[in-house]
């Protein structure tokens, strides 16, 4: 029998995390709002602009921003209606997390946290510190992260974190074989299904993520690295504009 002299149980990271505001009101922030179901937390969603009904959540994910300025913006005003200590956390793919915490006055409250899927079923999520970045707030995304059955990567603010660096140099590539001639989309994603063992393949992938996101996450990774390699497809330039297929948001070859 447990007494005065047993040790207490260790306090699950993020287990103070009661309160999550969600901000955004696309798919993304769908996805995001549908995984922290099974993560015993009370989920907020502002109506619109109004971020007021945050002003007591204990960490907010923003979950809308596609661009610096827009992510900056949601930032300033999100700095000025959270309680002191809340957490700030973008899940943008091309964003540098620095540029949100620079807008606010407590950058060492502000992380990232990426989902790689674009869906729930996504069993990954990097948690990005940056410069500035405090490790109770990355801690507490970390605990959130494993409170919804995912598994936290850590990494700083770079290009791509670990994932996308790897991945989307991988879709270029694949995307430069069909426009040099090489191979077509499905022969290219039967060679990596069939004969890698890969669940999906590249263009499978590229329908699913959009190509729009691909294009961004290639140029930022070219200009911080400077590798020529890593510059986009010209196909994967001219693809962009395509008009998305009625099941999808975003365009894709198919």
């Amino acid at each position: 029998m447990p007494d005065a002299l047993t040790p207490a149980a260790p306090q699950q990271v993020g287990a103070d995390v009661r309160t999550v505001g969600v901000v955004g009101d696309g798919p993304a922030a769908d996805a995001v709002a549908q995984a922290l179901q099974g993560a015993d937390v009370d989920v907020v969603r502002p109506a619109g602009d109004d971020l007021a009904a945050l002003a007591e959540v204990d960490l907010v994910l923003e979950a809308g921003a596609d661009d610096v300025e827009t992510a900056r913006a949601v930032f300033a005003r999100l700095d000025a209606v959270c309680r002191p200590g809340a957490v700030l956390a973008t899940t943008a793919r091309t964003v540098p997390v620095i540029e949100c915490a620079a807008a606010t006055e407590r950058p060492s409250d502000v992380v990232g946290a990426r989902f790689v899927a674009p869906t729930p079923a996504g069993r990954v999520v990097e948690v990005v510190s940056t410069v500035t970045s405090s490790a109770g707030a990355a801690d507490a995304v970390a605990g959130l992260v494993q409170r919804v059955g995912a598994y936290p990567v850590r990494c700083p603010d770079r290009a791509g974190g670990v994932v996308d660096a790897l991945l989307f140099p991988y879709l270029n590539d694949a995307v430069r074989t069909v426009d040099t001639g090489y191979a077509s989309a499905d022969d290219v994603d039967t060679a990596m299904t069939a004969g890698c063992g890969y669940p999906a393949g590249p263009f499978a992938v590229l329908d699913d993520v959009g190509l729009d996101v691909a294009l961004d996450v290639q140029r930022r990774l070219l200009a911080e690295q400077r590798e020529p390699g890593l510059a986009p497809s010209p196909l994967l330039e001219q693809a962009r504009h395509r008009r998305p297929a009625r099941t999808r948001h975003r365009p894709g070859f198919r």
